[in-house]
């Protein structure tokens, strides 16, 4: 009988141990599926081939983690090549010397010096937003349609309404009122293209001024690439499609753009960069990497997006809003089935508002506007676009990673 019961024991412990046994060898097997998993999707995402599809809607984990990382890598090199200390105690003393001189200074050296500071910032906006427009980051924030674009439409209505440019300011260039003086019955017979262009001018040339700037960046990783012996990544695609057969539209494109510049030299770039061109990092990434001087480079940049291309522009667009041109406009809305007579009164009564604000004065209470669905959907269009130009800066930060990790698996191997 004791026997027996033993037995049972027995039993029943070689049973437990091999369901734990079985346990063990299904959490074995699993982890092991698991990381295997892991290391596919990590193989895939080594290949370069799938570095586009490194974006937060596809794989989100992965491009915050790439983003996250390549900015602490910038943070770090930028701290490096910067000696923060210097730099703060600089900043200390230009600050101390400059409340201290403003501290004696008469009253009208003060208004002297606000009115230049005021303009200091004002132009440094515009650069601000130009170098936005062009720089490497992610898709470029298109200021000209979001910022100078409206500033020139709005300065053109207020000039032929006005019959005047001579905005009080303040509010100009913040605001646009017509002055006091201004007689809108004498249908605007002093008023032309030339003479708004000449009140716009200098804001555009700014904005150009830092879409040259935001240019740079390609041009100088290139260079840097060609003299530490190396091939930009860019330079290896274009090789890769000048030995393809079947190329796509902007396959060709890219191959014109790299070869006319390569030829051509000063008078490529100068072209390249006076029309609307979006294939003109590639301008940048060819002459970084044969090598062209930055002066040749920068300044036929300069000469085509500053002055060349922004007269273009502002030409265009004070022509296409000039107040015969919009009317016209505002007139042929009717005509489109079904939903013209519906769009044409928005349109009228927003263009209606924007005259009457036009002639309220500085200072006083303004009369309440409300505002139309054409100014509502305008704001929420800026702020889709920027949080669209948020996002692809995350996507690109996490390519860059991703292409610096590619770049060491290589040179491991």
């Amino acid at each position: 009988m004791q026997a027996g019961n033993e037995q049972c024991v027995l039993q029943i412990t070689e049973e437990g141990m091999g369901r734990q046994n079985k346990t063990v060898r299904s959490r074995t097997s699993t982890k092991q599926r698991t990381l295997s998993m892991n290391g596919s999707n990590q193989n895939i995402l080594m290949n370069p081939s799938e570095r586009k599809n490194i974006v937060l809607w596809r794989h989100p984990i992965t491009t915050i983690q790439y983003s996250a990382l390549e900015l602490r890598d910038l943070l770090i090199e930028g701290i490096k090549k910067t000696n923060i200390y210097v730099v703060l105690s600089l900043l200390l003393i230009v600050a101390t010397c400059t409340l201290s001189y403003i501290y004696v200074l008469p009253e009208w050296q003060i208004e002297i010096l606000s009115s230049v500071w005021k303009k200091i910032l004002w132009y440094s906006w515009w650069v601000g937003l130009g170098i936005l427009s062009s720089v490497g980051f992610g898709t470029g924030l298109h200021t000209f349609v979001l910022y100078l674009g409206p500033f020139i439409v709005q300065v053109t209505l207020a000039a032929y309404e006005c019959n005047s440019l001579d905005f009080p300011s303040p509010p100009y260039p913040e605001d646009v009122i017509c002055p006091e003086s201004s007689n809108s019955a004498g249908g605007g017979s002093t008023i032309n293209v030339w003479s708004i262009m000449s009140k716009v001018r200098w804001e555009a040339i700014f904005w150009g001024l830092g879409t040259a700037i935001g240019e740079l960046p390609p041009y100088f990783m290139a260079r840097a690439a060609r003299l530490s012996g190396q091939i930009d990544e860019e330079e290896k695609e274009i090789e890769e499609l000048h030995e393809k057969g079947h190329l796509s539209f902007m396959e060709r494109a890219k191959i014109a753009v790299h070869d006319f510049v390569q030829k051509v030299g000063f008078l490529g770039i100068l072209l390249c960069a006076s029309i609307p061109n979006p294939l003109f990092d590639l301008a940048g990434i060819t002459c970084g990497h044969f090598l062209i001087p930055f002066p040749t480079f920068f300044g036929a940049t300069l000469i085509g997006k500053a002055i060349i291309k922004m007269h273009i522009q502002q030409l265009f667009v004070i022509f296409i809003f000039s107040e015969h041109h919009v009317e016209q406009v505002i007139s042929l809305i009717k005509f489109i089935p079904n939903v013209g007579s519906k769009l044409q009164a928005p349109f009228k009564e927003y263009l209606n508002k924007q005259k009457e604000k036009l002639h309220q004065s500085f200072g006083t209470k303004q009369h309440s506007i409300t505002p139309s669905w054409i100014s509502w959907a305008f704001e929420k269009l800026v702020l889709i676009m920027v949080i669209y130009f948020l996002l692809s800066i995350v996507n690109s930060l996490a390519q860059t990673y991703h292409r610096k990790l590619c770049s060491s698996k290589k040179q491991k191997q």
